[in-house]
C-alpha cells in the first residue's frame, strides 16, 4: 500500500475512531487495524495528539490531519476558532468565540474543507435543518449558518460543556431515583424532536451530555447527524445504503442494524434510550459490542434479533468482579442495587429493549410516562414476556378460533399471570393467587387434547365456560370475582357480544359497590364500563344517567385524572349518539385538554379523545375543520399504535364519512374499503363494526346514484350484525333517500327494523 492509500487508510481510521467513545475506541481498533502493528502505532499516536489539543500541530501526522480537515482561516464569518473538540466522519466541531452581534462561547461545526460529497452535504444540512426545527431546553439550539468563502458549510450552535451522561452521573455517584428524573428529561428532549417528525437515530451517552444550571443537572441532546425525517419530503434521499450502518453499535435497534429493513421509526430511538437507561441502571451495555467487528454481519443480526439481553438486576449481581466499583458510583453496594433494579425497573427497561417494535413503548413519553410511575410507586405498564405471549404464538400455530377470540383468551392469561405475580408477593394474599391460579387451571383444561378428545376448542367456547364457572370457581374471593367479570365482560364488548358483557359488568359493579362503596374508583370503573355497553347497544338514555353520575363522582376525585378524561369522552359519545353536537363537543374539548396537558399529544388516550373531537366537528357539519384534525390524528395512531389498532380503524371510518359529506367520493371510498378489510382479517365479518364499514359502503354506492350496489351491501351489513341503532336510523339516513321507493329497499327495511326493534325491547339486546 504506498502513502497516498496508507494516508487515506489512517484518515479514515481516525475519523472513526474519534466519532466513539474512549472506551470503545481499543475494540474498533483491533477489528480497523488487525494485525498491521504500524498501521495501529500510527493511529494510536493521532488519538493521542488529539487528547491534547495543544500539542495537535506539533505532531507529524496531527498537522496534516488539521490541514486536511480544516480551514484554511482562523476565523469563519463573525466566529474566531479557538480549539478543535472533535473530529469525525462528516468533518470537525470546533470552539468558537462569537464577536457580533453579541460575544459568547459557541460550537462551530463544518464540513471536512474541500469535501463535499454530495451525500455528506446533504447529511450535514439535514442536521442542521433538524436543529433549526427543535425549541427544547434538553436540545442544543442552533443560533446561525453560513459557508465559508471557499464554500465549505458550516452551522454555529450552542457549545455544551458537560460530560455524557453516565459519566456525569458515576463523577457525581447519583443515586437511581436522580438518574432517573434525568433521564425522563432526555426523553422529554427525544419526544420533542420526534413532535417535529425528526428521529435522532444516534442516542448514546457521547450525545447526551449534562450541564449544572442553577445547581441542578441538566441534559442537552446534540449530534443530530444521522436524524432523519420521520416523513422524507419530496426528493430526499434516505442516507443508509444497503448493508451499511448508520449509528453505533451497542445502541443500535434490531431494525436499524439490519439493511434489509428500510421503514425506520420513532420506536428505534426508543430502543437505543432502554440502552442508555440499561448503561445509567448498571453500568453495563445489554450485549457486549467487543466481539461484533470479528463476527459476520449475519451474525450479529442474528444476535440482535434473537438473543434477550439479561435483565438489569441480573446483569449486577452476575458480575461479581465489577459491579462494586459500579454499585459504588451509585451510592449503593452490589446487593442492595440488584434489588432496587429488580421488578419495575427490569420490566421498564426490557420493553423498551424489545426486539419486536410493537412490543416497545409506542412512544419515548410512554416511555417517560412509566418511570415517572415508578418513581411515585404506582403500577407501571410495563410487563415481562409471559405465559399470554406465549399462547398466543401457540394459537396461532393452531389456528385456534379467529384472531380476535384469541386475543380475548391472551388478554385473560396476561391479566391472571399478571395478577399471580404480584399477588405472590405479598404473604398475606397468597391464598388470592392459588384460587385465580386454580380458576384459570379449570379454564383452559378444555383445550388439552385429551379433554378435548381431538376436537378443535375456540377460545369463544373458553370465554363462555369460565364466565358460566366464575361464580364456583372464585366463590370464596367476591372482590377478585368482580375483577375478573369486569375483564371478561370488557373482552366481550370488544367482541360485540353486548348481552354477555352487560351481564357480567352489572355483577362486577354491584359486588364492588357491596365492598368497596359506590364511590370508590373501582366501582366506578365497572359503572363506566356498564354504561359504554349500554351506549354500543343503543341504549343512550341509560347509557347518558349512568355516565354522567359517574363523570361527576371523577371529578370529585380529581377533575385532571385519566379516568375523568375517559369519563367525560364516554359521555360525549352517548351525546352524539342522541344528536347533542354542541354538548358533545365541550366534554371532548375537555377530555382532549386533560389527556394532553397530562400524557401529551401522543399518548393513545389523548389520540382518541383527538379523534373524537373531529368526529364531533364533523356531525355538526363542521368540515373544514374536521378533516385536517382528523387526518393529523390518522398519521399519529398509525405510527403510534398501529394501522390495525381499533382506534386507528375508528379514526377511518369517521374520516371516510367527513370525506362523503365534502364530496370526494374517491377518497372516501378508498379509505373506507381499507378500513373494512382490516376489520375482516381482525375482527372477522360478523363484527359489528365490520357491519358498520359495509353499511358506509352502501351509502357511497346510493350516493353515486349505483342501486344494485348499495342495496346488496345493506343486506349484507344487516345480515352481518349491523348495530340496532344503525338499523333504526336507516329510514332517516339522507344518504339512502335516493333508494326510496324503490320495494326491494323497503321490503329490506322492513325487515331490518322489525329484527331491530325486538332486539332493543329486550334488556340484554337479544341473544349473542
Amino acid at each position: 500500500m504506498g502513502p497516498p492509500e496508507q494516508w487515506a487508510k489512517i484518515k479514515e481510521i481516525v475519523g472513526e475512531a474519534l466519532e466513539r467513545n474512549p472506551g470503545e475506541r481499543g475494540a474498533y481498533l483491533d477489528s480497523a487495524c488487525s494485525d498491521d502493528h504500524q498501521l495501529r502505532a500510527e493511529v494510536e499516536s493521532l488519538l493521542a495528539a488529539h487528547a491534547d489539543s495543544d500539542q495537535l500541530s506539533e505532531h507529524p501526522w496531527a498537522a496534516a490531519t488539521v490541514a486536511e480537515f480544516s480551514p484554511q482561516v482562523h476565523t469563519v464569518g463573525p466566529y474566531h476558532l479557538i480549539r478543535l473538540l472533535g473530529l469525525g466522519g462528516m468533518g470537525q466541531v470546533w470552539l468558537a468565540e462569537q464577536s457580533e452581534p453579541v460575544r459568547r462561547q459557541v460550537a462551530l461545526k463544518l464540513t471536512r474543507a474541500g469535501m463535499y460529497d454530495s451525500a455528506l452535504i446533504q447529511r450535514f444540512q439535514s442536521e442542521r435543518q433538524s436543529l433549526a426545527l427543535m425549541d427544547h431546553p434538553a436540545i442544543a439550539k442552533v443560533f446561525d449558518a453560513g459557508a465559508t468563502p471557499s464554500g465549505q458549510p458550516y452551522f454555529a450552535m450552542e457549545y455544551v460543556d458537560g460530560l455524557p451522561i453516565t459519566d456525569y452521573c458515576d463523577r457525581n455517584k447519583l443515586g437511581i431515583r436522580d438518574r432517573l428524573k434525568l433521564f425522563i428529561q432526555v426523553c422529554e428532549g427525544v419526544q420533542h424532536a420526534h413532535q417535529k417528525a425528526i428521529i435522532h437515530r444516534d442516542l448514546k451517552p457521547s450525545n447526551i451530555l449534562v450541564v449544572d444550571v442553577d445547581g441542578k443537572p441538566r441534559p442537552r441532546i446534540i449530534d443530530f447527524g444521522l436524524a432523519k425525517a420521520v416523513t422524507p419530503t419530496p426528493g430526499e434521499t434516505l442516507f443508509t445504503h444497503v448493508g451499511t450502518f448508520l449509528g453505533t453499535p451497542g445502541y443500535m435497534s434490531p431494525e436499524q442494524a439490519d439493511p434489509n429493513v428500510h421503514d425506520i421509526d420513532t420506536r428505534t430511538d426508543v430502543y437505543s434510550l432502554g440502552v442508555v437507561l440499561y448503561e445509567l441502571l448498571t453500568g453495563y451495555l445489554p450485549f457486549d459490542t467487543t466481539q461484533w467487528k470479528k463476527q459476520r454481519l449475519d451474525e450479529v443480526l442474528r444476535q440482535l434479533r434473537d438473543t434477550d439481553p439479561q435483565r438489569p438486576s441480573t446483569k449486577v449481581s452476575t458480575n461479581h468482579d465489577t459491579s462494586t466499583a459500579k454499585a459504588e458510583a451509585r451510592s449503593t453496594e452490589p446487593r442492595h442495587l440488584a434489588t432496587l433494579l429488580s421488578g419495575d425497573l427490569d420490566w421498564i427497561t426490557l420493553k423498551a429493549l424489545e426486539k419486536e417494535r410493537e412490543r416497545r413503548y409506542g412512544t419515548c413519553s410512554s416511555l417517560a410516562a412509566d418511570v415517572e410511575r415508578y418513581l411515585q410507586s404506582r403500577p407501571v405498564e410495563a410487563r415481562p414476556a409471559s405465559r399470554g405471549y406465549r399462547l398466543r404464538k401457540y394459537v396461532r400455530r393452531n389456528r385456534v378460533a379467529v384472531a380476535v377470540a384469541s386475543g380475548a383468551a391472551v388478554v385473560l392469561v396476561v391479566f391472571a399471570v399478571m395478577q399471580t405475580v404480584e399477588l405472590r408477593r405479598i404473604t398475606r394474599e397468597r391464598d388470592r393467587a392459588d384460587r385465580i391460579t386454580e380458576f384459570m387451571t379449570n379454564m383452559f383444561k378444555v383445550s388439552d387434547p385429551s379433554e378435548s378428545r381431538g376436537n378443535s376448542i375456540t377460545a369463544r367456547e373458553i370465554l363462555d365456560k369460565s364466565s358460566k364457572e366464575i361464580d364456583t370457581g372464585l366463590a370464596k374471593d367476591p372482590e377478585l370475582q368482580a375483577q375478573m367479570m369486569d375483564v371478561m365482560g370488557n373482552v366481550y364488548e370488544q367482541l360485540g357480544l353486548y348481552s354477555r358483557a352487560q351481564t357480567l359488568l352489572e355483577r362486577s359493579a354491584e359486588t364492588r359497590r357491596h365492598i368497596l362503596g359506590p364511590k370508590h374508583p373501582e366501582t366506578l370503573r365497572s359503572l363506566d364500563d356498564l354504561a359504554w355497553v349500554l351506549y354500543r347497544g343503543g341504549r343512550y338514555s341509560e347509557a347518558e344517567k349512568l355516565q354522567r353520575l359517574v363523570l361527576d363522582d371523577r371529578r370529585a376525585l380529581d377533575p385532571k385524572s385519566r379516568e375523568t378524561a375517559e369519563s367525560a369522552m364516554h359521555l360525549a359519545a352517548t351525546l352524539e349518539g342522541e344528536r347533542r353536537y354542541a354538548d358533545a363537543e365541550k366534554l371532548d374539548r375537555e377530555a382532549f385538554e386533560i389527556s394532553r396537558q397530562a400524557f401529551g399529544p401522543e399518548y393513545p388516550l389523548t389520540l382518541a379523545t383527538m379523534s373524537n373531537l373531529s368526529g364531533t366537528l364533523e356531525l355538526e357539519g363542521r368540515y373544514e375543520e374536521a378533516t385536517p384534525l382528523l387526518w393529523q390524528t390518522l398519521e399519529l395512531e398509525r405510527r403510534t399504535l398501529g394501522a390495525e389498532h381499533p382506534a386507528t380503524l375508528a379514526c377511518m371510518t369517521t374520516l371516510a364519512g367527513t370525506l362523503i359529506k365534502m364530496g370526494r367520493y374517491a377518497e372516501a371510498e378508498r379509505l373506507q374499503q381499507q378500513t373494512r378489510d382490516i376489520q375482516r382479517r381482525v375482527l372477522g365479518p360478523d363484527h359489528p363494526e365490520t357491519a358498520g364499514s359495509t353499511y358506509n359502503l352502501a351509502c357511497l354506492a346510493a350516493r353515486q346514484g349505483d342501486r344494485d350496489k348499495a342495496l346488496d351491501l345493506l343486506r349484507e351489513s344487516v345480515d352481518h350484525g349491523l348495530a340496532p341503532n344503525a338499523v333504526l336510523g336507516m329510514a332517516e339516513d339522507e344518504d339512502l333517500q335516493s333508494l326510496h321507493g324503490d320495494s326491494r329497499f323497503e321490503k329490506l327495511l322492513a325487515e331490518a327494523q322489525k329484527r331491530a326493534t325486538a332486539v332493543k325491547k329486550t334488556k340484554q339486546f337479544g341473544k349473542d
